[in-house]
């Protein structure tokens, strides 16, 4: 069966492309908790995501990046899914815990491997294809790179020097060791259990191909805070012990599922906040 990583499941990208009609919400309010920054919350040491692409901008709002190293050792990515449809309401977010001074030598290779800001990785003769963004701190400094398609350029594609060739293959290898580590390394990934959740809400349009029951939304009033204006995207944050039971009833859904609230139907893309994003729904709004 094939899988993909790294984006939304093909099968959730119909709901958040969809444009509703959903009335705005007003930001700030109860449906949509300022998320607190804590003193314990772990740094970043490496982080690889993708951006850009030809999608429309409603699809960034859900977009989850690749695989996330913390400082206090864990390691959280996006695993593998089936091109099943409709796919899984949920991403297939998975942790795994190292040590500290393990994921430090994982920020030290990143360097070692060419993420350094302003590096000339050159524009292969590729459309449309998202960037690979790789950002890595160690010794007090942190560094970034942007590569357009990483692993889609042809080895031959005459746009890019030999240089360029050569330092693209370079973190192209990192990456895939660093994704297929926290897939099946020791000990094995369990799922992500988020402390926070955002859902990202538009009018359920629905599809002939995929006929769905309702589930009832256990969750703060919808539609939420309006992200995109253009679109009538829409955002709620749900936290606590109410995010645990919009979890439960999510786990039974799919991305095709109509969920009900003050007497309309919605479609809902999930998108769980990782361990070091605060925020809430606004922080949303500038996803690339």
């Amino acid at each position: 069966m094939t899988r993909t990583r790294g984006l939304l499941t093909a099968a959730a990208v119909p709901l958040i492309l969809m444009a509703g009609c959903a009335r705005p919400g007003e930001a700030g309010s109860a449906a949509d908790p300022i998320l607190e920054s804590s003193a314990a919350s772990p740094t970043v040491l490496v982080r690889i995501a993708h951006e850009g692409g030809f999608m429309i901008r409603d699809y960034n709002y859900g977009r989850m990046p690749v695989a996330t190293i913390y400082s206090d050792g864990r390691v959280i990515t996006t695993g593998p899914t089936t091109m099943m449809y409709p796919g899984a309401a949920l991403p297939n977010l998975l942790v795994a815990t190292i040590t500290p001074e393990r994921a430090r030598q994982w920020a030290d290779d990143a360097l070692k491997a060419g993420v350094r800001t302003g590096a000339d990785l050159g524009q292969p003769g590729v459309a449309d294809i998202p960037d690979t963004v790789i950002t890595a701190t160690s010794g007090g400094a942190t560094q970034t790179v942007r590569v357009t398609a990483l692993n889609e350029a042809a080895p031959d594609d005459s746009n890019l020097t030999a240089a360029q060739q050569a330092a693209r293959k370079k973190l192209a290898a990192y990456a895939k060791e660093l994704t297929s580590f926290a897939e099946t390394g020791s000990p094995a990934p369990v799922a992500y259990a988020p402390d926070a959740v955002a859902a990202l809400v538009q009018t359920y349009v629905p599809d002939p191909q995929a006929k769905q029951a309702d589930i009832a939304w256990p969750g703060p009033a919808l539609p939420g805070a309006v992200l995109n204006p253009d679109t009538k995207l829409s955002c709620v944050t749900v936290t606590g012990a109410e995010k645990d039971t919009v979890l439960a009833a999510a786990a039974k859904a799919n991305a095709r599922t109509p969920w009900t609230s003050g007497g309309k139907q919605w479609g809902i893309t999930f998108r769980p906040f990782l361990p070091d994003e605060t925020g809430g729904c606004a922080a949303l709004k500038d996803a690339r």
